[in-house]
């Protein structure tokens, strides 16, 4: 095929891959002789991957994986010192690179390095001929030297986070467009590839003076007209690096190649030579998947041993059995479901999953019970598969040759509950509410999700998937090749039987063999103490708590939702009188051409798709300089949101047999271990807005009850005070003096009596900030003051609380060496990002200074709520929710005091005994028919 008008070539980042590969896999062998083959079968993986989800109307029509050449280029020649900082490939990385061109050949995918040049160079030339030719490019890499031949047909795709990167995407990173990402490169250099720049000068100044003098030979011939003499010295005195550091970082787009893209046609993978590449690596796992993809004969993998110097390091090392659905077990029969509660009591512990017709556990059927008690020896019991449309009356036609769902509970009731049998689960909280709404309690049990995430917070997500293929290797049977998707997504219980025995099993299987690898790594990553008091104890408090659910008054959420329709056109009508004309307001194009056009408002920036940016931060810009059309808007946006997702999606979520509301908690969804919430989100109601606040007041007690809520006062600011150890800030604390008022005093030399309320506001706006990293920027947004006013305050803080920044600089240190961070008791935070460049930098270190400080917060309340059904056991109360510090509950009208003396001195000694923190914890409490009234 001729490649032009119409063509769609990828260009894969081979040593990307390969790279995230290594770091991906835990080490990995050939048995055959010890070779390392780790990265190896990561890339093979990721490339099959590639080719699988490469397919339909925008797959490539050409592609080609590029290589960086083994030694020196062209740019050693220009700067000898290029890249002199990077350390050597790790040892054993050393002999799989030829193993990844190889493998890219077996896959018949074109293979390029070029000796002299980085792969780099050869994309950029590719890049350039395919568009000189009418064609599409996409770059599958992260590598921001990339980001400047984006544009024309040309764009990236990021393999690691599956975004796509345009020009906007660019812009966001460099500050510039691509066109000028070379100019800014240039100038704030590299430490990384020892490319040097000009010092002091980093990404967003460099983009600040790229923008203001549009290039960089304009820039240098100007830079005596540069107002701040540090900034204009550095580069009047290193003209000439700037310079070799623009050759440096530009890519060499015009290499003369001794192929065309002709020859980089999409070819199908020649099988025999694939699989006898697999099998020579002794890659069993994905011999399989694509033996089975293609439908051809497995080869055969001899099972030899490993050499007597590889057996004698590890003579202990189990040998992995292979995963084969083929080999689980329908159970079909009571006799059969014997023999493997017999097998569960003499193995002491089984792998349960359970598969249901919802992702709702308090709306959902059981369909069936996986079980597993060593890897590969796993079943399914289907209880509740149908055949046909369910009958007018909601019966369904149940398939033959199930057992009877009582009969199968009745019978694993006494396992499921029995203390000396461990139940181990992969988000272990729904089984056991599924098992709970059955008339089973499931106890105790391990969650691997939540064991990879007390181990890997801030590495990845911890869904199975995920977990199975980094550490085990294996790939599951994905959901949606049983369910399909889309409008023709069938539930699980329409599932044929045979296919689910497969999927479900397997979930099992997996699941105990992530158990396996997980529960000693707790011991030697030390977080076992906090899998074993934060994580594991909170699931079964959390799923009662959810399944207890809270009442919502659907008629207030009704009449709400009226009056939020009539203040919006009331609103709009408004905006249309200060636009002088009618247009939907709802509409950021629309909303973009009134502002930006027709009234000429600075600020104006257009992307992609043409249209201007009319995004919150833009708006509240124009309000700040006391535009009132934008102040508006941003008013109805405000009343829309509270609209769509709170009183009116709230009314949906209101259960048809309870009448209450049942939130699902997520204990992994935030790296800090915050508590988030899902269908629906109970904790970003807005409580900033009068309006916010009325969304509480549907939230409501029963008739003779109430609702109280206890609420940490200043949580995080105290633990400040305690690990910065700012003396100050802790006497304040124990003397109960307001916080704020006191760094305002501290501050601004001002008595706290008779303080000016503004003068507080700022305090307490630092305050804040300062646990979450604000810049002088975002300082001077929040309290709508000059930058240069906003960053004198932060300086000002620092310098009365030299502690504080010792603190974050220290933290900063300790991520930078460890790559991750610690809280009081315990919790790691991994901070893989903590040493990157660029905008992403600041970021990752802001988030390195905070987590500590919030995921001790969280952890106090996790001990409270742990600690919280024993206190409250025989007091007429239930725990209904955790809004980070705040924790409501439904109480008897007759006990609210008793209950709050309870639960305020469970909260107040949550950190102890494990942490004696050098600041008293407060907590505030009220009480309320409704959830408004109660906070």
């Amino acid at each position: 095929m001729t490649f032009g008008k119409g063509s769609h070539l990828h260009l894969i980042d081979g040593s990307a891959f390969i790279f995230r590969a290594y770091h991906a896999l835990p080490p990995l062998t050939r048995k055959s002789d010890g070779l390392p083959v780790g990265a190896v079968a990561g890339f093979c993986n990721m490339l099959y991957r590639y080719i699988e989800a490469n397919t339909g109307s925008d797959a490539p029509t050409h592609a080609a994986v590029i290589f960086d050449y083994s030694g020196k280029t062209f740019r050693n020649d220009l700067f000898p010192a290029y890249k002199a900082n990077r350390p050597p490939a790790p040892e054993e990385l050393v002999p799989q690179f030829p193993l990844t061109r190889e493998a890219t050949r077996a896959f018949n995918v074109s293979c390029i390095e070029i000796e002299g040049f980085e792969a780099d160079d050869i994309i950029g030339t590719l890049s350039c001929q395919a568009r000189e030719a009418g064609g599409r490019v996409t770059i599958i890499s992260s590598d921001k030297d990339l980001m400047q031949l984006i544009g024309g047909g040309v764009e990236m795709l990021d393999p690691m986070k599956n975004k796509r990167i345009d020009r906007e995407g660019v812009e966001e990173k460099f500050g510039v467009g691509p066109e000028r990402v070379v100019d800014v490169q240039a100038l704030a250099g590299d430490s990384v590839d020892n490319v040097p720049g000009a010092p002091g000068i980093g990404i967003k100044t460099a983009a600040l003076l790229i923008n203001e003098y549009g290039d960089l030979d304009t820039l240098l011939a100007r830079a005596e007209e540069i107002k701040q003499p540090k900034r204009r010295q550095a580069l009047i005195d290193n003209v000439d690096q700037i310079r070799v550091s623009r050759d440096l970082v530009k890519l060499d787009c015009d290499m003369v190649l001794d192929f065309s893209l002709d020859s980089l046609e999409v070819q199908t993978p020649k099988l025999d030579d694939l699989l006898a590449f697999l099998a020579k690596m002794e890659f069993r796992t994905i011999v399989k998947r694509v033996s089975e993809r293609f439908g051809v004969e497995a080869p055969a993998i001899p099972d030899v041993p490993a050499p007597a110097a590889a057996m004698s390091e590890a003579p202990s090392a189990p040998k992995p059995v292979p995963f084969d659905t083929e080999t689980y077990e329908k159970v079909s029969t009571m006799g059969a479901l014997e023999r493997w509660i017999d097998a569960i009591y003499a193995r002491g512990y089984v792998a349960v999953d359970t598969e249901t017709t919802s992702l709702d556990e308090m709306q959902a059927e059981l369909v069936g019970i996986s079980l597993c008690v060593e890897p590969g020896t796993a079943c399914y019991i289907p209880l509740g598969h149908t055949i046909g449309e369910d009958d007018l009356f909601g019966g369904s036609n149940l398939v033959d040759g199930q057992l009877a769902k009582s009969m199968v509970l009745d019978a694993l009731k006494p396992v499921l509950e029995d203390d000396s049998i461990l139940k181990i689960g992969q988000n272990m909280k729904y089984d056991a509410k599924i098992f709970a709404r059955n008339g089973v309690t499931v106890a105790p049990y391990d969650d691997t999700m939540l064991m990879s995430y007390a181990l890997h917070a801030g590495l990845h997500n911890h869904g199975m998937d995920t977990l199975s293929e980094r550490y085990l290797d294996h790939v599951p049977i994905p959901t949606k090749k049983l369910l399909g998707s889309g409008k023709s997504m069938i539930t699980f219980d329409k599932v044929e039987i045979n296919k689910a025995v497969a999927y479900a099993a397997e979930d099992a299987d997996v699941t105990l063999r992530l158990w396996q690898v997980f529960k000693s790594k707790l011991h030697t990553e030390q977080v076992t103490t906090v899998y074993e008091t934060l994580e594991r104890p909170l699931s079964p408090v959390l799923a009662r708590m959810e399944m207890a659910g809270v009442m919502v008054d659907r008629d207030v959420l009704s009449r709400m939702s009226n009056a939020f329709a009539q203040k919006m056109a009331g609103l709009e009508a408004e905006i249309h009188d200060l636009a002088g004309e009618n247009f939907n307001v709802g509409s950021p194009k629309q909303l973009g051409e009134i502002l930006f056009d027709k009234m000429s408002l600075p600020g104006g920036k257009k992307g992609k798709t043409g249209a201007y940016a009319t995004g919150v931060d833009i708006l509240e810009d124009l309000a700040s300089e006391g535009q009132d059309l934008p102040a508006r808007v941003l008013d109805w946006r405000q009343l829309s949101k509270l609209k769509s997702t709170y009183t009116d999606a709230l009314q949906r979520f209101i259960n048809p047999e309870t009448g209450r509301v049942h939130t699902s908690y997520v204990q992994t969804g935030a790296v800090t271990g915050r508590l988030s919430s899902t269908d629906p989100n109970l904790q970003n109601i807005p409580v900033r807005s009068d309006e916010g606040r009325r969304i509480r007041e549907a939230f409501i007690a029963p008739k003779g009850r109430k609702l109280i809520s206890l609420d940490y006062s200043q949580i995080e600011l105290r633990i400040l005070a305690h690990v910065a150890g700012i003396d100050s800030l802790k006497q304040a604390f124990r003397d109960g003096l307001d916080i704020h008022a006191m760094t305002a005093s501290e501050m601004f030399g001002v008595p706290i009596e008779g303080m000016d309320p503004m003068v507080r506001r700022q305090a307490k706006a630092i305050n804040f900030g300062v646990i979450y990293g604000i810049s002088g920027f975002g300082l001077a947004r929040n309290l709508r003051i000059p930058r240069s006013e906003a960053q004198g305050f932060i300086d000002r803080y620092f310098e009365r609380f030299p502690g504080i920044r010792a603190y974050m600089d220290d933290t900063v240190a300790f991520a930078k060496e460890h790559l991750y961070v610690q809280t009081l008791f315990g919790r790691k935070i991994h901070t893989p990002e903590i040493a990157t460049k660029g905008p992403q930098a600041g970021f990752a270190k802001r988030a390195a200074i905070n987590a500590p400080i919030q995921g001790a917060a969280a952890d106090i309340i996790r001990r409270a709520m742990v600690r919280m059904p024993d206190a409250i056991r025989d007091l007429p109360a239930t725990m209904l929710l955790q809004v980070h510090d705040e924790l409501i509950f439904e109480v008897d009208e007759d006990a609210c005091d008793q209950v709050i003396d309870v639960v305020k001195d469970v909260m107040k000694n949550a950190a102890y005994p494990a942490v004696v923190l050098d600041v008293p914890i407060e907590v505030d409490a009220g009480i309320g028919n409704n959830w408004a009234e109660a906070h």
